[in-house]
Order: structure tokens, then sequence, then C-alpha cells
């Protein structure tokens, strides 16, 4: 399906001639995912020929499409390359926890941001909002991945949504980043 029919494109066939040029070259998911974020977002703030970003769109602080695809199995099998980024303090005693959980969920301590890249926006609520369960005690790994394949199999296979995949289950922090201690 050719997004550029739908919403935005259908009154403004082309939006931006620098962004059309680069998206010429663009194929598959990540283009079509553009199309659907411009839609749901406006414009991006950046483009290059292998990604487009959008700042403080919607909830969430970076969105970025990545041209090149990852592969990733789980919980189903799908092509990372949607990377969503908020503002969230994880405990460091969480990162091995979170990594055993989802390899592409992406904690960073000194920025104070938490990253999921998959292959659509519910799915990185989904993951975020798993994340927020293990930090909070709510839910072990093996209990937030058992929770993520039912959530998928609902989204992907039935297509039912489910509050894990339409927005944040916990309030936005702020004041998150953690520059550390000089050590001299």
């Amino acid at each position: 399906m050719d997004y550029r029919l739908s919403g935005f494109y259908r009154q403004h066939p082309s939006i931006h001639p620098i962004l059309d040029q680069i998206l010429e070259s663009w194929t598959g998911e990540p283009k079509n995912t553009v199309y659907l974020l411009i839609n749901k977002y406006g414009l991006p703030n950046e483009a290059s020929s292998r990604r487009i970003i959008w700042y403080n769109n919607g909830p969430w602080k970076r969105t970025i499409v990545h041209l090149d695809t990852v592969p990733h199995n789980s919980p189903t099998p799908h092509l990372d390359y949607l990377e969503q980024t908020i503002d969230y303090k994880v405990p460091v005693q969480f990162f091995d926890e979170l990594a055993e959980f989802d390899g592409s969920l992406y904690p960073d301590r000194t920025a104070g941001e938490a990253t999921a890249k998959c292959d659509q926006e519910a799915a990185n609520f989904m993951a975020l909002n798993l994340m927020n369960e293990i930090v909070t005690g709510k839910r072990t790994v093996e209990d937030a991945r058992r929770a993520a394949v039912e959530i998928e199999k609902a989204f992907r296979l039935k297509g039912q949504s489910s509050p894990y995949t339409t927005g944040f289950l916990f309030p936005k922090q702020s004041h998150t980043a953690d520059p550390d201690v000089a050590a001299f």
C-alpha cells in the first residue's frame, strides 16, 4: 500500500522536494512508515539518505526511521527500523534484565533515556510499558516476555489493540539524565 495517497499526501503530493528526493530511493516498510508518521506527526525535523528524524513528536522525545533494517525474531519475526525514545531513568541494576527481556530495548543512563526499536509504534509502546513493569517490580523478565508474545499475537494476528500498544501506562518522567560523578 502506498501511504502517500492517504491524508496529508492526498492534499500535498509533493510536500518537500528534498524529502521527496530522499524517499525516492527508499522502499518497503521503512518508506511506508515514514509516510504514516508524516500523516500522524507532520514533517520530520531532519532527513538524510539513511534516516528520517522527528523531535518531540507526540509522546516521544525522538523518533527515527532507519532505512537499514535489522532482523528480530522476538516475540515474532519482524524487522527493526523504527526507533522511538522517551525520557526515563532506568536504574543500572535493571540493564541486564532489560537486555534479557528485549534486545531492541536500549536504556541510556547518561542521557536518561529509554529507546525501543521495532517495526511499529504499537510494538515500541508495548516494549517500553513492559520495561516499566520490570523496573517497578510488577513483572519478571520471563513474565514480561510471555506477556509480549500474547499482546503481539492479539495485535498482529487479530488486529486487537491493547492499552500496552496504544500509549504509555506510566507517568512521563523528566530530569532523568545521570551525568555520573567526576573521578578527579
